[in-house]
């Protein structure tokens, strides 16, 4: 018990945000199935949970430090469920349905996706940490620049061709042909491409000005 006490008082300034808008997005769904009795937006609980996954991830490791190889081996797993974070920002398209409330399920979604991108940018910052510890930090920047295309081609592979992160264990060899078709042939998946270089230019400047302006710490460079 003192040591989970010591490590939500150490990480306070990083639990608290994520805990709050996670709190609220929960309410605002209770509040629409109370008042429209429709339980189409139930998905969003599973999607943010998958957004919290990553952030679990960075945060288990950065309360227990793991040598070299084992940070190489959770970072493979964590880089499997980081596009699930920002995801929820695709939600949006689910406003066209016939049962949304544009108003209301706009704002719900908007909260949703914040808090999938809080998600998102307070794990990177952990993992950013922890790779700093280990690697050169030319090979540290590297990633950091193309993290955010990777997930922005995650987000068009969960969005567009609707696989999720554990197939790459169910259906590998569907998955990987999907990828290299995309690869060889851009000129012929221009959304592909437009998706992933669009959603990763944005989280790249995002992650930048969070970092510099917003971050509850100061001590990455």
């Amino acid at each position: 018990m003192k040591k989970i006490k010591h490590y939500f008082m150490e990480r306070f300034e990083l639990l608290f945000p994520i805990f709050a808008i996670t709190g609220i997005s929960l309410f605002l769904l209770m509040v629409r199935l109370k008042f429209t009795l429709s339980f189409f937006y139930l998905f969003l609980v599973w999607n943010l949970f998958l957004a919290w996954i990553p952030f679990l991830i960075s945060s288990y490791l950065s309360h227990k430090p793991p040598k070299k190889i084992g940070l190489l081996l959770w970072s493979g797993l964590w880089l499997l469920f980081l596009p699930n974070a920002p995801y929820i920002l695709t939600d949006f398209v689910h406003l066209n349905h016939p049962n949304s409330h544009p108003i209301f399920d706009g704002f719900m979604l908007a909260v949703f996706s914040i808090a999938g991108i809080i998600c998102y940018l307070f794990s990177l910052l952990d993992m950013e940490a922890l790779w700093r510890i280990h690697f050169p930090n030319k090979i540290v920047r590297i990633t950091i620049f193309l993290l955010p295309f990777f997930t922005g081609f995650g987000i068009y592979l969960g969005r567009f061709l609707r696989w999720n992160s554990w197939d790459i264990i169910q259906n590998p060899f569907a998955l990987l042909r999907d990828i290299f078709d995309i690869v060889i042939a851009p000129q012929n998946n221009v959304l592909a491409w437009g998706t992933t270089l669009s959603f990763g230019f944005g989280l790249w400047v995002l992650y930048g000005f969070f970092k510099k302006n917003l971050s509850p710490t100061k001590k990455l460079v």
